[in-house]
């Protein structure tokens, strides 16, 4: 309960007189919407006020919200929250009322971005993935899988030399490698082949670092349909240091089962010989602050002699940039 006090109620109901204030009060004490704090003392005046109040505040009629929950709710909605906690229920209501009217329609068949399934429900495009979206579906006991939507990444970049498949899909890690390579793929489809490194290759993707693991899911939703044909292999090219290993080992783990995920081999095979050329001692320091923890999947592609090749240079704290080739070495 809150407190007032004698100067407040003048105020607040706009009374100097003393004697209709008195009645004023007595009449809200009758009524039963404040009562004294007789710790506060009389004000010493004829006839006398205790100086402070308890306003008592009324009680809402809950028993509509109760009927709301129990009898207009679609049963795939739990109200076992809302009816516990009524109060939490009168603050989302409009959403949760919202969601139940989106639901009777049955909305969820056409499959929608993150944003457009959030204003399409609540008429706010950030509800889902910013406010409080995702509480009120876990407050209705509902998964977000129901909601029937795709997130959305940065679009990825790619060259398309030929649509002929079943082909070779290559993921570039680096910017500058993804350039180079495009221009000699873009030389080589002159004579009709499409090659690069000696490995036929009819589309190359710039996976841009780690953000290739979610940014590939963007091609089941929109990409061309030839990249999804059923025969082409998905070539993998990075850096050879801990980072590098560890995005192709993460990006096999997360799509080997649907795609046919490889190391671009030959690629990888004159890095190697490159670096031996130069010597160990004059590749680049490891960049600090790389994850460490990689599993055997790349280095199980190698020759025996050259795992120990490449463990020799991450052993030293070396690493091998994709940029060690050149357009030189790829046509």
């Amino acid at each position: 309960m809150k407190k007032t006090n004698l100067d407040a109620l003048s105020a607040q109901y706009r009374i100097s007189d003393y004697k209709e204030l008195h009645a004023k009060v007595i009449a809200l004490i009758d009524s039963q919407k404040i009562k004294p704090v007789k710790a506060s003392g009389k004000n010493g005046k004829s006839p006398a006020l205790y100086r402070e109040y308890w306003i008592i505040e009324e009680k809402q009629d809950l028993s509509r919200y109760v009927d709301e929950l129990n009898y207009e709710i679609v049963p795939s909605i739990s109200t076992d929250y809302y009816r516990a906690h009524i109060d939490q229920y009168i603050q989302d209501r409009q959403w949760v009322l919202l969601l139940n009217d989106y639901i009777k329609k049955d909305h969820f068949m056409t499959l929608m971005s993150e944003n457009e399934r959030s204003f399409d429900i609540w008429h706010r495009e950030k509800f889902l993935k910013q406010e409080q979206g995702k509480k009120i579906l876990k407050r209705c006991g509902l998964d977000t899988s129901l909601l029937n939507y795709y997130r959305t990444t940065e679009p990825i970049a790619y060259y398309c030399a030929t649509r002929q498949t079943p082909q070779n899909l290559l993921v570039i890690e680096n910017k500058d490698t993804f350039y180079s390579m495009r221009k000699c793929l873009m030389r080589s489809g002159q004579n009709d082949v499409h090659a690069i490194c000696g490995t036929p290759i009819g589309t190359l993707i710039y996976g841009a670092g780690k953000g290739i693991i979610a940014a590939f899911s963007d091609l089941e939703i929109s990409g061309e349909p030839y990249m999804l044909a059923q025969g082409n292999s998905v070539l993998y090219f990075g850096d050879l240091d801990y980072e590098g290993i560890g995005i192709y080992e993460g990006f096999a783990l997360t799509y080997g089962e649907r795609y046919d995920i490889r190391l671009f081999q030959r690629a990888y095979e004159l890095m190697i010989e490159k670096a031996d050329r130069i010597g160990i001692d004059s590749l680049p320091r490891t960049k600090e602050g790389q994850n460490r923890n990689i599993d055997s999947l790349f280095l199980s592609c190698f020759s025996q002699r050259q795992q120990a090749k490449i463990r020799a240079v991450l052993e030293q704290e070396r690493y091998i940039p994709q940029e060690i080739l050149n357009i030189e070495d790829m046509v």
